[in-house]
Formats: C-alpha cells, sequence, structure tokens
C-alpha cells in the first residue's frame, strides 16, 4: 500500500474547489483510514441452513462489518469446511465455516464468549431445534444475542438456563419500557447537520450493508458521519446510536427515532448522520419506512434496488417495484429528495450491473453504483454533490 504523506503535501492532493474527484476522494480515504486494534468479545455466529441467503442477514452483516464482537467462525452444517468471506463476496476473511457448536469451540480453541443467532426468520421465533442449540450455548459457558422477535430473557427455561451458567442473554429487541419511550417532539429540527436516510425496494435487499460502507467511507475520507441504527442486525454489530424499530410500539416509532438521532447528534457534533432504513415505503407488510421518514426527516435519501429481483422476498405474488416508482413515493410521502440509486447485484454479472448502472442513470438523472462491488469514492460523491458544504468542509480540511 502507499502511504501518502500530509506533511509534505504532493501536487496529487490539490484539488479544485467545485469538483472533487473520484481520485481525490480515495486519496483522502487512504491517509485517513487505519487498522483500530480493539480487544472485542469473541463470538461464533449460528445460521444454519442460511448463511448466504437472505435469512441469514444478521450472520450475513456481521461477517462483513462487526465493530462490537470479534468473529471466530459461522455454524452452518451445509457449507462447512469454507471461508465465509469468500462465500459472500468471494474474498477469503479467514472466518471458517463450521457444521456445528463442538466443532466451533474445536477451532476457537477456548470457550466463545457469546453464541450470537444470526438467523432472521420471518416468525421471529425459534425452532424446537434451536431452542436446545441455545441451551446448549448456554451450557458451555456462552452469554447469547438474541435478534429475534421472541425474548429469551422472559421464558423460564433459558432465564433459569443463563443464571445457572452465569451467562448473559441479550435481546436485541426489547424496547425500553413504555414510561422510557419517547414521542415526536419536533425536536428533530433542531439537528443542524445533514441526514441521510438509505431507503430500498423491498426488505432484505442490502440497506443496512449500504449504510455501513457509505458511513465508513465518509469518515474514512476526513467527514465525520455517524451511523443510527434502526433494526437488530446494525445493533449487534455495534451502531452505538439507534432502535429496533419493528419492537417498538407504532405511537412511540418516530418519537424513538427522533430520540436516536437526537442523541447522535447531541452526543457526536458529527458532519452528518446516516440512518438505516427498514422494509420499504411501498411494501404492505412494513411501517417502518414511514416512522424512519416522518422521525428523522432526511434532507436526502439513497435507494437500495435489485434489478433481478422479481418479486418481493417471502411474497410470491407481489411484483418489485420499479426504482422510479419507489422514489416518486418517497418524495411525496416526505418532504425529501433521493440523490441516489445503489445495486443489489444477486444474479447479475459484472457487466450486468455497469449496464443496470447506466440505465438507471439515463432513467432517473441520479448517480447510480454498487456499494459492495465498486468503490465507496463512488457513495463519498454522491453524498458531496448533494450537500455542497460537505464538499467545501472536505476542501478546506485538506488545503
Amino acid at each position: 500500500m502507499t502511504i501518502v504523506n500530509l506533511a509534505t503535501p504532493s501536487p496529487a492532493l490539490k484539488i479544485q474547489p467545485d469538483n472533487i474527484r473520484l481520485e481525490d476522494i480515495a486519496i483522502y480515504m487512504q491517509v485517513n483510514s487505519h487498522i483500530r486494534s480493539k480487544l472485542n468479545p469473541t463470538a461464533t455466529i449460528y445460521c444454519e441452513a442460511n448463511f448466504g441467503a437472505i435469512d441469514g442477514k444478521t450472520a450475513n452483516g456481521l461477517v462483513r462489518h462487526s465493530e462490537k464482537y470479534l468473529i471466530l467462525s459461522v455454524i452452518d452444517s451445509e457449507k462447512a469446511g469454507q471461508d465465509s468471506g469468500f462465500v459472500l463476496d468471494e474474498e477469503p476473511n479467514a472466518i471458517p465455516i463450521v457444521r456445528n457448536l463442538a466443532d466451533a469451540l474445536t477451532h476457537a480453541g477456548v470457550v466463545p464468549d457469546y453464541f450470537i443467532f444470526g438467523i432472521a426468520p420471518s416468525s421471529g421465533m425459534l425452532s424446537m431445534r434451536e431452542r436446545s442449540i441455545v441451551l446448549e450455548a448456554i451450557d458451555r459457558g456462552m452469554s447469547i444475542v438474541n435478534g429475534l422477535h421472541e425474548f429469551l430473557n422472559e421464558d423460564p427455561e433459558f432465564a433459569a438456563a443463563s443464571a445457572a451458567n452465569n451467562v448473559k442473554i441479550i435481546d436485541v429487541r426489547r424496547p425500553r419500557d413504555k414510561k422510557d419511550l419517547h414521542l415526536f417532539s419536533d425536536r428533530i429540527s433542531d439537528v443542524t447537520c445533514p441526514r441521510i436516510a438509505v431507503f430500498g425496494t423491498d426488505c432484505a435487499i442490502g440497506k443496512r450493508t449500504t449504510a455501513t460502507i457509505l458511513t465508513s467511507a465518509l469518515n474514512d475520507c476526513g467527514i465525520k458521519a455517524v451511523l443510527v441504527g434502526t433494526g437488530q442486525t446494525g445493533l449487534i454489530q455495534g451502531a452505538r446510536y439507534g432502535v429496533a424499530l419493528d419492537a417498538v410500539p407504532s405511537q412511540f416509532c418516530s418519537g424513538e427515532m427522533e430520540a436516536a438521532v437526537l442523541e447522535a447528534f447531541e452526543e457526536e457534533d458529527p458532519d452528518i448522520i446516516i440512518v438505516e432504513g427498514q422494509g420499504s415505503l411501498s411494501h404492505p407488510a412494513y411501517s417502518t419506512s414511514s416512522f424512519i421518514l416522518r422521525g428523522s426527516r432526511p434532507q436526502g435519501v439513497i435507494l437500495q434496488h435489485a434489478p433481478r429481483r422479481a418479486h418481493r422476498i417471502d411474497f410470491d405474488q407481489m411484483a418489485m417495484p420499479t426504482p422510479a416508482s419507489e422514489i416518486n413515493l418517497i418524495q411525496i410521502f416526505s418532504d425529501t429528495e433521493v440523490i441516489g440509486l445503489t445495486i443489489n447485484h444477486e444474479n447479475m454479472t459484472e457487466d450486468d450491473v455497469d449496464n443496470a448502472i447506466k440505465h438507471y442513470e439515463a432513467e432517473l438523472d441520479i448517480p447510480v453504483t454498487d456499494a459492495l462491488t465498486k468503490s465507496p469514492e463512488r457513495l463519498v460523491q454522491m453524498v458531496l454533490s448533494a450537500f455542497p458544504e460537505l464538499e467545501r468542509k472536505l476542501i478546506a480540511t485538506i488545503q
């Protein structure tokens, strides 16, 4: 890797105030990025028969990015022996997929601190077989991270097992007591930095992944960005601010969303706040998108779309919306603007992605990229084009 020395500026760092190029952004990201060494607790992820699939999105997300836990292995007997990074993105990451919990312990050489349930089924509940595996992990001395709608601390069998083995059960989706929940107050108007929400045309389409990559890329190039999570996976990954919105009573959803953004703004004083989206505004099975728009009032939205997805996940008779129709709905529903489109490349070749980018840029007249297969500088450029004040700040910092 080439290291750029900012103490002796080179001509390559000279930029024009009216146009930051992709090459410039790449330099800033390279200069500002660094490896953060953390003594994170260790974890194995359970994702039997689902790793790399839609219902394995919690495990998929943690393998790609985890600030909170050091992931040692993934349990999925159907893909045992493979590298999890290669399965997801064809890029090895040295996190192996193992056959069962016993193999996970053998690989680790010690008992991992946490057993993370990495499947997100539509039912939100454990099967009988899964109950026995979680109980086995508890008996082996592992604390549990549970992102389901089923709260294990309220289950007498799990509560007794955790007490007997002196371990914790973390029910990520469990909301605060109603007396501690927030109603909407319009204090969101006090947040003076830009806010961008990452939405999608369907659930499980990559909104959180794109939001995470964008937040990291902005920070790497010197723009202080904070991610506000709205789902269980982002919170498990280590998002410091946020709420599992789909577990909050609807009366409090807008207020809880507003409160999370306010907390991030007041604690961090960021240049920009990125808000993770949920579901899809046009999807009749989900309502959280509307609360995110109401509570966070983003000035910009990035929309994620899977061109090869013919129907909504879990709804075979429900055709996918077009990006144009979803953009129209978002902009009618909320006082915001869709500033860019990102591609989910499932079932697409590299040429397919390139052609889709050209097609949608011509059709929608907004920038388009793929957060995973294209350079993250494209996402940064998308944001800078929509918010010139951030571009001016970046230029002032570099010069």
